[in-house]
C-alpha cells in the first residue's frame, strides 16, 4: 500500500486521487468466498463456510480451548454444499444447529475473524493514505433472508440470523477507521419469482444495512451489482439513494453505475438513462419517461 501511496503521490498531492477503494475480500467486497463459482455454486445456494485453512483452523483450536470446549474446534459437518438449500441442512433449517450453543460460538468466531480482518487491513491503510478517504464495499447477500437462519449472510461472515444483529460490529470497525461504506445495490435484476424461492428481500436487507451505517455515522456511497436498464429497477436504485420518506434526509454520499457489458448496449433506454442520471441530480422528479 506504502508503494501504491509513493507511486502516486504526486496526484494525491494535487487532489487528482481523493478517494482509495480497499478490497478485503471476493470482488472487493468484504466477505468470505463462500459463493465461488469457480467451485459450482449457482443462485440461491447456501455456500460454503471457509475455515479449513490452517490459519483459521488454529484460531479456531484457540477459541474453542479458551472457550472451554476444546472439541468445538470444527466447522459444522451438517452445513450442506455449495447449492443446499436452508431447509435440506441441519445446521441451517427451522430450530436448527446454528442457534445451538456450539453454533452461536462457532458463528461467533466466523464472523469476528472477517471483522478483526477488515481491522487489521485497514490499520495499515490508514497509514499509508493518511488525510486520503477510504472506501469499503459491503455486499448485498439477500437470498435466504427471509429465514430464520439466514444462511447465505452466515457463510458469507455475517452473524445476522433473525435474532442476531450482524451488522453493526462490522460498522463499529469501519467508524473507527472513518471509511465510507459503498453498499452493493443487488437484487435488482433478480426476478419476483427467483426471489420468492429463495425467500429473498434485497429491500428488507438495504433498509438494515444502510439504516445501521447512518446510525453509526458513517457516509455511504452505492454500486449496483448488474447494470440496470428498466425504469423500475432505476427508480428504486433511486429510492435507495435518496429515500423521500426519511425524515433526517439521509442520503448516499456517491453512486457508481457500472456500464452494461457491450453485447447488451443495444438493449438499453438511453432516454430512461438520462432521466435517471438527472433524478440521482435532484433536477427532475416523478416517474421515468417511455422510450
Amino acid at each position: 500500500m506504502r508503494s501504491f501511496r509513493t507511486e502516486f503521490d504526486d496526484l494525491f498531492a494535487e487532489g487528482l486521487i481523493s478517494d482509495v477503494e480497499i478490497g478485503l475480500g471476493p470482488s472487493g467486497e468484504l466477505k468470505y468466498p463462500s459463493f465461488s463459482g469457480r467451485m459450482g455454486w449457482r443462485y440461491p445456494g447456501v455456500g460454503e463456510f471457509q475455515c479449513y485453512d490452517r490459519y483459521l483452523q488454529q484460531s479456531l483450536r484457540r477459541a474453542a480451548k479458551l472457550r472451554g470446549h476444546s472439541f468445538w474446534a470444527r466447522g459444522p459437518d451438517n452445513a450442506g454444499e455449495y447449492n443446499s438449500r436452508p431447509h435440506e441442512t441441519g445446521f441451517f433449517c427451522e430450530r436448527g444447529d446454528y442457534d445451538s450453543y456450539y453454533g452461536r460460538f462457532f458463528l461467533h468466531w466466523y464472523a469476528q475473524s472477517l471483522i478483526d480482518h477488515a481491522d487489521n487491513v485497514l490499520s495499515l491503510a490508514s497509514l499509508a493514505f493518511d488525510e486520503t478517504k477510504i472506501i469499503v464495499k459491503v455486499p448485498a447477500v439477500y437470498w435466504w433472508y427471509k429465514t430464520s437462519s439466514h444462511a447465505a449472510e452466515l457463510t458469507s461472515g455475517y452473524y445476522n440470523p433473525t435474532n442476531q444483529d450482524g451488522y453493526s460490529p462490522v460498522f463499529e470497525v469501519l467508524k473507527k477507521h472513518s471509511v465510507t461504506v459503498k453498499f452493493v445495490c443487488s437484487g435488482l435484476h433478480v426476478s419476483s419469482q427467483d426471489n420468492d424461492e429463495a425467500l429473498a428481500d434485497p429491500e428488507g436487507l438495504s433498509w438494515q444495512v444502510l439504516n445501521l451505517a447512518w446510525d453509526q455515522g458513517l457516509l455511504v456511497a452505492g454500486e449496483n451489482a448488474l447494470s440496470c436498464y428498466d425504469r423500475d429497477g432505476c427508480m428504486r436504485i433511486v429510492e435507495m439513494v435518496k429515500p423521500r420518506n426519511d425524515p433526517d434526509h439521509r442520503h448516499f454520499s456517491c453512486f457508481v453505475y457500472q456500464q452494461p457489458a457491450p453485447l447488451v448496449q443495444g438493449a438499453i433506454c438511453f432516454s430512461e438513462l438520462d432521466f435517471f442520471i438527472k433524478c440521482m441530480h435532484g433536477e427532475m422528479a416523478g416517474d421515468l419517461v417511455s422510450c
